[in-house]
C-alpha cells in the first residue's frame, strides 16, 4: 500500500475485514444458532481446526476446494452431533463438553493433518471487484471470496427464519424455557442437537476459508483462538444474526489494522496491533460483565443465564 500512501490504510483495513471476518462471521451465526436453542457450545475452536484440515486435505488429494468445503462443514456437523448427543444426558455440562471437544477436534486435526501442512491445495475462487482499477493493491484489497457473500446473505436469512418461521419459533421456545415448549408438543433434545449439528456445520465452513482462501494453508496454528473469540462476538451481538456480521467485520478489521499500519511504515508497536482482536474480546466481556447488560437477549435457558 505504500504506492497510496496513508488512502491506503482504510483500504487494506476495508479488504483485510472482508478477508478476516468470514471465519469469524461464519463460526458466529453457528454458534448464535446453537444458543438460541438454550446451548453452548465452546468447542467450536476445535471445530474450526478440524474443518480447516479436513477441507484442505480433500481439496488436496481430489483437486475441487468445494468439494472441500463440504466435507469441512460434514466434520464440523459430526463433531456437533457428538457435542448435541453427549450434552442430551442427564447431568452433563455444555460448558465442559464443550472444553472436552474442542481438545478432542484440535487434537485429532493436528494428528490427521500432519500429512498436509508441506502440500500446496487448490484455493477457493474471488471476485475481483477492484477490476475497475490499475493498482495492484487496490485489486487485491477489494478481492471478495464467495463465502464471505454467502454469510453475509446467510445472516438475515438466518435472522428472518427464526422470527418468522415454524422451526424458528421451536428453536426460540425451547431456548427461552425447556418445560414451556415441552407442554407446545416441542421435542426439546431433538431441537437442541439439530441447531447443534446446523452451528457445527457453519464452524467447519468457517474453518476451510482458514485454509483454502485466507492465508490459504494448513498449519497448527493456522486459528489463533477464532473459535472461541466468536463465542464472545455473539454476547457482542446480543444473540443477532445481523449484528453477528457486523461485529465480525469489526473483528477482522482489528485484525487487519496491524499489517495495515506496517504498509505506510509504522512498525513501532506492531505486535500490538496484531493483538487488536484479542484486546476487542477483553474489553468486550468487561463491558458486557454487567448482569443487567448481558443477559439483554439471551436465552433463558442458556447455563451463563441460570
Amino acid at each position: 500500500m505504500e504506492a497510496l500512501g496513508w488512502w491506503g490504510v482504510p483500504l487494506a483495513v476495508l479488504g483485510g475485514a472482508i478477508r478476516a471476518s468470514t471465519p469469524f462471521l461464519f463460526v458466529s451465526l453457528g454458534e448464535c444458532l446453537t444458543e438460541k436453542s438454550g446451548r453452548i457450545n465452546l468447542g467450536l475452536e476445535g471445530t474450526l481446526v478440524m474443518g480447516a484440515m479436513s477441507g484442505y486435505g480433500i481439496a488436496y488429494l481430489t483437486g475441487w476446494p468445494w468439494l472441500g468445503v463440504v466435507v469441512a462443514g460434514s466434520s464440523g456437523m459430526a463433531l456437533g452431533a457428538l457435542h448435541g448427543v453427549v450434552c442430551s444426558r442427564p447431568r452433563v455440562n455444555d460448558i465442559a463438553v464443550g472444553i472436552a471437544l474442542m481438545l478432542f477436534g484440535l487434537g485429532l486435526a493436528f494428528y490427521l493433518g500432519k500429512p498436509f501442512i508441506q502440500p500446496k491445495a487448490p484455493r477457493l475462487p474471488a471476485i475481483d471487484l477492484g477490476w475497475w482499477s490499475s493498482s495492484p493493491q487496490v485489486r487485491a484489497a477489494l478481492e471478495v471470496n464467495v463465502l464471505f457473500i454467502v454469510g453475509a446473505v446467510l445472516a438475515p436469512a438466518l435472522l428472518w427464519a427464526l422470527n418468522n418461521t415454524r422451526w424458528g419459533l421451536a428453536v426460540r421456545a425451547v431456548g427461552d424455557s425447556a418445560d414451556a415448549a415441552r407442554a407446545m408438543g416441542y421435542p426439546v433434545n431433538r431441537v437442541r442437537l439439530l441447531s447443534t449439528v446446523a452451528g457445527g456445520f457453519l464452524a467447519g465452513i468457517g474453518g476451510s476459508f482458514l485454509s483454502l482462501y485466507y492465508p490459504g494453508s494448513w498449519n497448527e496454528a493456522l486459528s489463533s483462538g477464532q473459535g472461541l473469540m466468536a463465542v464472545a462476538l455473539v454476547i457482542f451481538a446480543r444473540w443477532d444474526p445481523v449484528l453477528c456480521f457486523f461485529a465480525a467485520l469489526l473483528f477482522g478489521g482489528a485484525g487487519a489494522l496491524g499489517p495495515a499500519l506496517q504498509s505506510v511504515g509504522i512498525t513501532w508497536g506492531y505486535y500490538l496491533f496484531n493483538a487488536a482482536p484479542y484486546v476487542l474480546t477483553l474489553l468486550i466481556m468487561i463491558a458486557t460483565s454487567s448482569t443487567r447488560r448481558t443477559l439483554i437477549g439471551a436465552p433463558g435457558e442458556l447455563s451463563v443465564t441460570k
